[in-house]
């Protein structure tokens, strides 16, 4: 049989972990899989466990939230030899999962991947701290890690809702920034920064076209600080291009680097969680070397 880690967060989502646990280790029992497996105990575990992890495994299986599998990608990347990663969707908005093309069952979305394909995954890191999907600064980024685990527990996405209300009734603030890339430098005054290596944040579709191993990340900023001009760009979202709406900047590189006039107020959100240091220069890059076992479903979409 092949080998497999599944590596479970037991404060992800609402489902009873063992129970689901064991309905996983059964259906990838049925797919030629022996199966250990481990509940992460403290934040940043999955990333040791992971790291500590033989070379004989076949697949390494994260259950849980973004964050956790932001952690289990940040403990692959550590290897030398990389093991094979997928991911099952469990937190509060999934963004990662959605753009995979999985639904609110995990079982089904197990059997959905066990059926896939693998696939290059092109990582981002903002000071060599790695994040899959998106890293955030200015408006409403910090509304994932600021709201309280507790209140997400109970009511789910709701409870992001409820935050992000809060943050757009805050007076907006600009920051002074000046970023470098492909070959140009620039200066202004700026909302908020969005780094992006998918479609889809917030439980929001904000950018389109967006491939997933193309070698380069999407950029959007944006300087709206009107109450108007927020709700009409959340209105576009919906109805059209966000990335040509005036008060909108965007484009695409392999390499990013941001000086701030003074330490940002909020630190950056990467993949949900805050990110750890608080500085006033950043540089975002990719790395390559993570490989993923995905669902056909949105491949093409998603992959070049």
């Amino acid at each position: 049989m092949k080998k497999s880690v599944l590596i479970c967060n037991p404060n992800s989502g609402k489902n009873n972990k063992d129970v689901l646990a064991h309905k996983c280790k059964n259906v990838l029992n049925e797919y030629g899989y022996s199966v250990d497996i481990m509940f992460t105990k403290y934040a940043g575990h999955a990333k040791k466990i992971i790291a500590d992890l033989p070379e004989t495994i076949d697949l390494v299986i994260s259950l849980g939230g973004d964050g956790t599998f932001n952690e289990v990608v940040t403990g692959n990347l550590k290897r030398k030899k990389k093991l094979l990663l997928t991911h099952i969707p469990l937190g509060t908005t999934n963004d990662l999962g959605a753009t995979f093309g999985m639904g609110k069952n995990p079982v089904n979305n197990l059997k959905m991947i066990l059926e896939g394909t693998v696939k290059d995954l092109d990582i981002c890191t903002i000071n060599d701290e790695p994040f899959v999907y998106v890293a955030g600064l200015g408006k409403f980024t910090d509304v994932a890690y600021d709201t309280p685990r507790k209140l997400k527990k109970n009511f789910g996405y709701l409870a992001y809702m409820i935050n992000a209300i809060k943050s757009f009734n805050q007076k907006t603030h600009l920051f002074e920034m000046s970023y470098t890339a492909n070959g140009e430098t620039y200066t202004g005054l700026y909302s908020f920064v969005l780094i992006c290596n998918a479609s889809r944040m917030g439980g929001l579709e904000i950018l389109q076209d967006v491939k997933m191993n193309d070698g380069k990340f999407e950029v959007l900023l944006s300087n709206i600080t009107t109450k108007k001009d927020i709700i009409r760009s959340l209105y576009l979202l919906k109805t059209s291009d966000i990335t040509k709406v005036p008060g909108f900047y965007f484009f695409r590189t392999d390499n990013l680097k941001i000086k701030l006039k003074e330490p940002p107020k909020k630190r950056f959100c990467i993949d949900g969680e805050m990110l750890k240091t608080r500085t006033t220069e950043y540089e975002i890059k990719i790395v390559k070397g993570i490989k993923m076992l995905l669902p056909n479903k949105e491949l093409d979409k998603i992959f070049i």
